[in-house]
């Protein structure tokens, strides 16, 4: 069987619904006679008859209702399709998947994408979060793992596209009785004499001090290792060590405990992070208004 033309069916369905060819092309603005050779080749197609011509219209055929009700049901299924398709297009709908950093979730994202999903005009779209170490962060997003990744902005883009999103400084965290404590600023090199709390060793935190300590001919002495600022903070708070960590992060964390925020005075204790994207014509709608909404929120320029 050849393949039903979708617009045959709608004029069928209508000529049934109006018992009458003649309204059937009033409504569809079609002359009557090219409705009856649709429906003419409509039978051939189908080896039945499906109208019963009569003096003041017609009537359909046992299978000519059987034909209706499919016609209807598939007429409905691509209205919604159309309305589906629509709505991705208009933006209005879709599922973004996202891989962030650790820095990243920890700081404002998580406030950043709540803020667009309770826009009205966003209510049908969904946004999923996965932290990753930077590098495979950048990874996911070439092997086509999620839309969207933020990452600091000194990770190896090439091929992606990216668009600025905020910053952060990073700072010494101490507990308020380590010899640290009372400094306003602080450059790194001077504070290597102590023992750390570490992050897992591909972090992008942790990668730039492990390179900071090699310039100044030194290794972290690594004392605890832990896998999330939140638990670097209280080991910091028992007094066991001191870290390095996010000002925006260790700051709320600090007006509930014995702990004190130094910032690094160094060039590179002020980071940019990078929203980033294999294209922007590759994005769907959905994905587009997000990478908007959030790049707006990035520095000025």
């Amino acid at each position: 069987m050849r393949d039903l033309d979708l617009q045959t069916l709608r004029l069928f369905a209508a000529v049934c619904e109006h018992r009458s060819i003649a309204r059937a092309a009033e409504q569809e603005a079609i002359v009557g006679s090219a409705i009856s050779k649709r429906i003419a080749q409509l039978e051939d197609t189908l080896g039945t008859q499906l109208l019963v011509r009569k003096r003041r219209g017609v009537v359909p055929t046992p299978a000519g209702e059987t034909l209706q009700e499919h016609a209807r049901a598939m007429l409905a299924s691509v209205g919604q399709i159309e309305r589906d398709m629509a709505a991705y297009a208009n933006g209005t709908r879709g599922h973004v998947r996202m891989l962030v950093t650790a820095s990243v979730m920890a700081e404002s994202l998580a406030d950043d994408v709540a803020a667009f999903l309770q826009d009205p005009a966003h209510r049908d779209i969904q946004v999923s979060l996965e932290e990753r170490v930077s590098p495979d962060v950048v990874q996911g997003i070439r092997d086509g793992s999620a839309s969207i990744g933020i990452c600091w902005d000194a990770a190896d883009l090439t091929g992606l596209e990216s668009r600025a999103y905020r910053t952060d400084h990073l700072a010494v965290v101490a507990h308020a009785q380590h010899p640290v404590a009372q400094r306003q600023s602080v450059r790194f090199a001077d504070v290597l004499e102590y023992d750390f709390v570490s992050m897992p060793a591909l972090s992008a935190v942790q990668v730039m001090l492990a390179r900071a300590a090699a310039v100044e001919g030194k290794m972290l002495a690594h004392r605890v290792l832990v896998s999330n600022f939140d638990a670097a903070l209280r080991v910091v708070r028992a007094n066991l060590a001191i870290s390095v960590v996010p000002r925006e992060v260790a700051l709320p964390f600090a007006q509930t405990a014995p702990i004190r925020v130094i910032p690094l005075s160094d060039p590179w204790a002020r980071r940019r992070f990078a929203i980033c994207y294999r294209g922007a014509r590759m994005l769907a709608p959905a994905a587009q208004l997000l990478v908007h909404h959030l790049a707006r929120l990035g520095p000025p320029g």
